[in-house]
């Protein structure tokens, strides 16, 4: 069997790559390098002794995307190509509806026509909008996005729902990512963002290594334990084994599936912070900023449905995550541009 990957070379794309290939899985990677740099294919291979096969190709291009499952025996897609900036899709909310549901619309036609089963969707806890109450369970309501990204993701679950119904045959895992952070403990993987860091481990990061001068905390006045606001941090090689539970899980037959991956448990910005500070011995300087417009007080999972229907438990803790993410950035000053 042989899993085609969109998005392969990007920060979770590359770490779930590893995983399937140290698994005995064939993989085929399909990306564009938008959001990641030829270097990373290099770097799987220094993990994992394995190339997987790699196509520079954009996931909306049908034409070229065709080509790929007329010649590969394509079995499961693990579907993570998109834009992913929150800031840059209210910039530009139309390049994200073009690109993202466009990509996903190009696989589920040829999913149908090449008569493939299986594909894990790489949506997010942004659909859940502003949450009425934490954890977050599958069954709550979606809607209410604050921002464009989130409502592709959407709209892509919405598009996935669809199909199921009229393609009884097929498997579908749409697995709701909450907040990505860490690396491979190797440090040869990790975030590697263009320009200032939307997310806050790599600005942690940044500040670290003395790219920049402190991080800036988005209010302190939320009501959480230490007023600033509280998220759930998955290390991004546990979120990556997720997507080998939900391969399995497919291999069930299950229809349609929905899981959230995250740790379900909240940790705030200043208690990732310290956690940084203390697992590293490095002193992260901050200052208190406004608050963002849509940001909520808490945003953390309930786990328990993707624990008990396949299986998946995080075994990797905020320390890990802050030590691997550190070594990822001192090994990798400027990421991948060496």
């Amino acid at each position: 069997m042989a899993i085609l990957v969109t998005g392969g070379t990007g920060y979770i794309g590359s770490h779930t790559v590893v995983e399937l290939l140290n698994s005995g899985y064939k993989v085929i990677i399909v990306d564009n390098y938008t959001n990641s740099k030829p270097e990373v294919l290099n770097r799987i291979y220094q993990i994992t002794n394995k190339k997987p096969k790699f196509y520079e190709v954009d996931v909306c291009d049908l034409d070229k995307m065709e080509q790929i499952f007329a010649k590969e025996k394509i079995t499961d897609i693990i579907h993570f190509a998109g834009l992913k900036s929150v800031a840059e899709s209210v910039e530009k909310p139309q390049l994200y509806f073009d690109n993202n549901i466009g990509g996903s619309k190009v696989l589920l036609e040829l999913m149908d026509k090449y008569d493939v089963k299986n594909i894990v969707f790489s949506s997010s806890a942004t659909v859940y909008g502003i949450p009425e109450h934490v954890p977050l369970k599958e069954s709550d309501k979606v809607g209410g996005c604050t921002n464009p990204y989130g409502q592709t993701k959407l709209e892509i679950e919405y598009h996935l729902m669809n199909y199921s119904k009229s393609h009884p045959d097929a498997n579908i895992a749409i697995l709701r990512y909450f907040n990505p952070i860490g690396a491979h403990v190797s440090g040869l993987i990790g975030e590697d963002p263009q320009g200032i860091p939307n997310n806050l481990m790599p600005y942690i990061t940044q500040v670290a290594i003395g790219k920049r001068p402190h991080l800036n905390v988005y209010g302190n006045d939320y009501k959480t334990v230490d007023g600033t606001g509280v998220r759930d941090y998955i290390h991004v090689v546990d979120l990556a084994y997720g997507h080998l539970c939900a391969l399995k899980k497919l291999e069930e037959k299950p229809g349609l599936v929905i899981y959230n991956l995250g740790t379900g448990k909240g940790t705030s910005v200043l208690e990732l912070v310290h956690a940084f500070e203390k697992a590293n011995h490095i002193k992260i300087p901050y200052i208190i900023c406004n608050r963002r417009p849509g940001d909520v007080d808490e945003n953390y999972a309930e786990v328990s449905k993707a624990y008990k229907e396949m299986n998946f438990k995080t075994k990797l803790n905020i320390e890990d995550a802050c030590r691997d993410s550190w070594r990822w950035q001192s090994q990798n000053p400027n990421g991948y541009d060496e």
